[in-house]
């Protein structure tokens, strides 16, 4: 096992965005488990964030502001500022302002290799696992820092490999931050064999491929609330959970062909209720304009774009079975999360799927809507025991994904 780094610096500049902007994102709650671990260790931590004015060195101090923060956005503090003027900022504006008074240093964004020089001891570790602040001026002035080694984590590279999918503008904008992670990094974590194989390919293609390695996600644990779920459903009635981002990538579109074509064969008293958890995203207005139709109270259709985590666990729990179409995954948290609480996973044939769950999962091509509607029907008619049935064989939680990560940085 390596030695422990001298100090860390964790960039939260994603987690800070986040804070007052509803549900956490898969990649949101990796950086804000990261967060969590560091602050519980001893090695010195600071943490980095880059604002609309340059960057804010932050101390360890910070760390627990905001992870309360991101908890209950309502504790920003307001800025003291005369005649009431900062009453009404946006609750981002209010937070940076409160942990830029916290601030050890703070820089304009071509003076950063000094400002992290003078606060960090040589022997190191600069740490980004949330998707931004990954521009090559960033990264070169960290690898300029003496004795700092630079670990990005890279989530998969769905952008570049499935454009149709993605915003318009992440594409460019991902491309141009792989490439500076290949340039500069010493390390890129990802979080499957699956997403290696693909951020090797792509770093090949910018020249310069630095040690990639693969480490399962931890699961955070989360006690299944009944009490929390809301008072429309009629959980007596079989259901199905997918839960996810509402946008191409999660292939909402095939489930809902599905609940057409059982609806053409199931009585409508027997017919499983399809429940949807996860905000509206992008380029998929047909998706929503379904959606919008399916809101007559009779619907077996539930769409739900913010719900508690101890919520969406009892759902889980007691769903027939997660449904997971995606047509693209770098991991897949749901489908992990699902099977540790024994419930059976229906999903697509992805290599990602196959190394993650293995026998766990029952299979189905998604172009193969036939296979999707009997295996749903089939599912439906299951009587499942009380209490969890198989679990998920795995002994990765965030405990065990640490210990072996950050024997590396």
């Amino acid at each position: 096992m390596n030695a422990e780094p001298k100090a860390r610096l964790l960039d939260v500049t994603r987690l800070v965005s986040r804070i007052g902007r509803g549900p956490l994102t898969g990649v949101d709650r990796v950086e804000r488990a990261y967060l969590r671990a560091l602050l519980a260790r001893h090695t010195p931590l600071f943490l980095l964030l880059r604002t609309p004015f340059g960057h804010l060195i932050l101390p360890r101090t910070a760390g627990p502001l905001v992870l309360g923060w991101i908890a209950s956005p309502q504790t920003v503090p307001r800025p003291d500022f005369p005649f009431g003027l900062g009453r009404d900022l946006p609750i981002l504006k209010r937070a940076r302002i409160a942990l830029r008074d916290h601030r050890l240093r703070s820089c304009l964004p071509w003076r950063l290799t000094r400002a992290v020089h003078a606060t960090m001891p040589q022997g190191g570790v600069y740490l980004n696992v949330g998707h931004a602040n990954l521009s090559e001026r960033t990264l070169a002035q960290l690898q300029d820092v003496p004795g700092l080694r630079v670990a990005v984590m890279i989530h998969d590279t769905i952008p570049l490999d499935h454009p149709d999918l993605c915003r318009e503008s992440s594409v460019a904008a991902f491309r141009d931050s792989l490439a500076a992670t290949a340039h500069q990094a010493d390390l890129i974590l990802c979080p499957s064999q699956a997403a290696a194989k693909d951020i090797r390919r792509w770093c090949d293609s910018f020249r310069r491929v630095p040690e990639v390695k693969a480490v399962h996600l931890g699961v955070d644990p989360v006690e299944p609330d009944l009490g929390n779920l809301p008072a429309t459903l009629d959980l007596g009635r079989p259901y199905f959970v997918t839960l996810g981002t509402i946008e191409p990538r999660k292939n909402h579109a095939l489930l809902l062909d599905v609940w057409v074509e059982m609806a053409n064969r199931i009585p409508a008293g027997r017919l499983p209720q399809l429940i949807i958890i996860g905000q509206r995203g992008w380029r998929n207005q047909a998706v929503f304009d379904r959606l919008d139709a399916l809101r007559a109270p009779d619907s077996p259709v539930h769409e739900f774009g913010s719900l508690g985590d101890a919520a969406v666990a009892a759902l889980v729990m007691g769903a027939k079975a997660l449904l997971m179409p995606s047509l693209a995954e770098g991991y897949g948290l749901p489908v992990i999360e699902a099977a540790r609480l024994g419930t059976p996973v229906l999903c697509n044939d992805l290599p990602v799927f196959r190394e993650i769950l293995g026998d766990y999962a029952v299979y189905a091509d998604v172009a193969d809507m036939y296979s999707w509607t009997t295996r749903i029907i089939e599912f439906s008619g299951r009587v499942r025991a009380a209490g969890p049935g198989r679990v998920l064989e795995t002994d990765v939680g965030w405990t065990e994904y640490f210990k072996t990560v950050l024997s590396t940085v």
